[in-house]
């Protein structure tokens, strides 16, 4: 089982969460770039992805539709500022409509690997509050969590459905 580490606070306006799982950068790498495998895993615990586009590139779009049993479908969406193949991915993040907080927030998720397990850096910023910032600390460690799981499994050569 991978490592879980505990949400850092740094400043009022920032998260950062650090996650290592067990699985090599090609897989965890991947599992960002391709839209079959992100639908999988995107998403807290309980929700199901609907629609996911993603034009992995710099300029790029993407765009994701999930739902739950307890909330309606909610979207969020945003560009690929940066790519750097294995190490780096900068993108833009803001829920559309009603689905939450619309003011656009920038995400850098940053990769490394080592003995084949990768570390996973995320780091969000900037937000309109700390009750904001803090509403998003339990989604996204939940995100990882199935993020988490389906890596392992796709280390084991085991290919999952869609998690929820």
């Amino acid at each position: 089982m991978a490592q879980r580490t505990e949400a850092l606070k740094l400043r009022d306006d920032e998260l950062f969460i650090t996650r290592s799982f067990d699985a090599p950068l090609s897989i965890v790498w991947r599992m960002w770039q391709e839209p079959e495998h992100m639908i999988r895993w995107w998403g807290p615990e309980g929700f199901t992805v609907t629609d996911l586009s993603s034009d992995f590139r710099p300029g790029g779009a993407w765009r994701v539709g999930m739902t739950s049993s307890m909330f309606p479908k909610s979207w969020s969406s945003g560009e690929y500022l940066e790519i750097e193949p294995q190490k780096r991915i900068v993108l833009s993040f803001a829920w559309d409509d009603d689905s939450g907080e619309t003011v656009p927030t920038t995400i850098t998720v940053q990769f490394e690997e080592r003995a084949g397990r990768t570390t996973q850096h995320f780091h969000q910023t900037p937000f309109t509050s700390v009750a904001s910032r803090d509403s998003h600390v339990g989604g996204w460690n939940s995100l990882f969590n199935k993020e988490e799981q389906y890596a392992a499994a796709l280390a084991k050569g085991i290919q999952l459905p869609q998690l929820t």
